[in-house]
């Protein structure tokens, strides 16, 4: 079974069932708490192990730092004895990331109650924290997580969003990016956000966001990282990011200039 532990609800699903199930989590969710509304959900599931997604820095397969927009206790907790089962636990943005791996170097980020940040390259995983760096008066999280969407409505959200995709693709420089989450939805056409962000080809941005399900392959990949995950990554598909990269370039050198 896997959990997909976030700021604003806890979702379940188990191998051979087709339907996830999902709770509130909100500001003070403690693991205590998690564990208890996952056994609630799950009591008439059958499961051997469990996967569990998790909104912070984890090392060896567990949590080193306290989550942002969560309650105390997760690190240090013995999630396989709370579970009774053995338990594997990976930054929830890599595991979500993993559903939409084609190969090559990939960089995933998810809209949710934060921002969340993972890069794949041949098939090597690596969970970053890029929401919480320096961005405007705040951190890039402030402005395209949550209580960015909610502080400045969505039109001005969306184009913080293309702004910040930008330039992390400026920055990074992967093959393909993928934007996840759960407010991936608000997005509306990936074209439009795209064109803000001069992003690619019209042909890579053709896809409508919240279209693209990677429940089957997200599930497999994540066996052969050692994990049991059937996730619910629906996101849009950004590819050749060069003319992204180009452009942030130019507008760097302007900026220079400008000084």
């Amino acid at each position: 079974m896997v959990v997909d532990v976030g700021g604003t609800s806890v979702k379940i699903l188990a191998s051979g069932q087709n339907d996830e199930r999902s709770f509130p989590s909100g500001p003070t969710l403690t693991p205590i708490q998690m564990v208890s509304g996952v056994k609630k959900l799950a009591r008439d599931w059958t499961y051997d192990a469990v996967s569990i997604g998790y909104p912070g820095a984890v090392l060896h397969g567990r949590p080193i730092a306290e989550p942002y927009n969560l309650g105390r206790g997760w690190v240090g907790f013995d999630f396989a004895a709370a579970f009774g089962r053995p338990v594997k636990v990976v930054n929830d943005a890599a595991m979500q990331a993993l559903g939409s791996y084609n190969g090559g170097k990939m960089l995933f980020l998810g809209l949710g109650t934060g921002l969340g940040s993972t890069m794949i390259v041949n098939g090597f995983v690596e969970p970053m924290e890029l929401g919480h760096l320096p961005y405007k008066k705040g951190t890039y999280e402030d402005y395209v997580g949550r209580a960015g969407l909610e502080r400045h409505g969505k039109k001005k959200w969306r184009r913080h969003v293309a702004d910040v995709v930008s330039r992390l693709i400026a920055a990074l420089e992967p093959d393909e990016t993928v934007i996840g989450g759960g407010n991936v939805k608000k997005l509306t056409r990936c074209r439009r956000i795209l064109g803000q962000a001069t992003m690619p080809t019209p042909s890579a941005a053709d896809s409508a966001c919240g279209g693209k399900s990677a429940l089957s392959r997200t599930q497999r990949l994540a066996r052969n990282h050692g994990l049991d995950r059937r996730g619910a990554t629906n996101g849009c598909t950004i590819g050749d990011a060069s003319p992204a990269i180009d452009e942030q370039r130019r507008r760097m050198a302007r900026a220079r200039r400008s000084l």
